[in-house]
């Protein structure tokens, strides 16, 4: 998995430019299967990866939190949501709270996260790429391709099954 990881940057970078292009035609003429398509290659890959041999999404990134996250994490943790505000997050460039830091400090040693059942909405989605209407997160699924093994799969995946 750390072979993948270490060269994950290097080929989402190498592919940046044909993703690109590639993510323009689709939202100029997106198929009408797009989402079934989009969902099957999401399945698929999904059966293959086991996300706690990688967790690079959880020791790179940080989620945005909702407010409905924030009350939810925080009710289980037992505490306000202003405490675990205060505690965890902070303010960033877009007026949304995020964590103060990474890796996420939910994470543990064996990549596992220990809020699981109540993770933001954000890490529940992750990596997005069976989102209805996918072609409306291209921007986002350009970033998340150089962050998840998974998504560099299924785009690579997608321009086979779908040719523009």
């Amino acid at each position: 998995m750390n072979a993948i990881l270490n060269n994950l940057p290097k080929e989402a970078k190498d592919k940046h430019i044909e993703n690109k292009k590639y993510f323009d035609k689709l939202k100029k003429k997106t198929p009408k299967n797009l989402d079934y398509v989009m969902q099957d290659l999401h399945d698929s890959e999904f059966k293959k990866t086991d996300c706690l041999k990688c967790a690079n999404c959880c020791k790179t990134t940080g989620p945005l939190f909702t407010d409905a996250d924030i009350e939810r994490v925080s009710k289980y943790l037992r505490q306000k949501p202003q405490q675990f505000i205060e505690q965890y997050l902070r303010i960033d460039e877009d007026r949304d709270y995020v964590l103060q830091s990474v890796p996420c400090t939910f994470l543990d040693n064996e990549n596992a996260c220990m809020i699981y059942d109540v993770r933001p909405k954000a890490c529940r989605e992750f990596p997005h790429t069976d989102r209805k209407k996918f072609q409306q997160i291209t921007e986002l699924t350009l970033k998340n391709v150089a962050i998840c093994p998974a998504a560099f799969n299924i785009v690579e995946e997608m321009k086979k099954k779908l040719p523009l």
